[in-house]
């Protein structure tokens, strides 16, 4: 079986002076290397590409034979990593908390720990006849939510 650290560590080789970062790494039983990088600005396919073929030179088909996926992370998906809030800070994003719950709100910043969003909530303000929306910092760890992803609009 390939190493997943062998793995990594050509995708981090490979990673080293460019823009892009790697969201996921699988490598199952069977010897399938499935790799997803992201970058602000989206991924184009010739840098898919040389990444496959920069692994592919690194690894020894004779020794293990294997099938390598290489794409990026996907418009729509859920974030995996941090830089993806980061990339995403100022956008919508939809966010499915960890008891089934959903929130929507834009992205307002992430750090180590978590990320906040800012959300719309209604509220009965003091002496008005009708609740009224208005904004609301969430603070969120990465556990609480189950899945975020970047609300496309067209």
């Amino acid at each position: 079986m390939i190493d997943k650290q062998t793995v990594q560590g050509l995708v981090e080789k490979w990673l080293n002076d460019k823009d892009y970062f790697l969201t996921d790494l699988t490598i199952s039983d069977d010897d399938r290397i499935v790799v997803e990088i992201d970058h602000k600005e989206g991924v184009w396919i010739d840098d898919c590409v040389e990444l496959s073929k920069f692994i592919e030179a690194n690894l020894d088909r004779d020794v293990e034979d294997y099938e390598l996926e290489v794409g990026s992370a996907g418009i729509g998906q859920p974030f995996k990593v941090r830089q993806q809030y980061v990339n995403n800070i100022g956008n919508e994003v939809e966010i499915l908390l960890s008891d089934g719950s959903k929130l929507k709100g834009v992205l307002k910043d992430a750090d180590d720990d978590g990320f906040t969003a800012v959300v719309k909530k209604k509220v009965k303000l003091e002496g008005a006849k009708r609740p009224k929306m208005v904004d609301e910092d969430v603070r969120l760890a990465y556990g609480e939510a189950k899945e975020v992803k970047a609300v496309i609009k067209f």
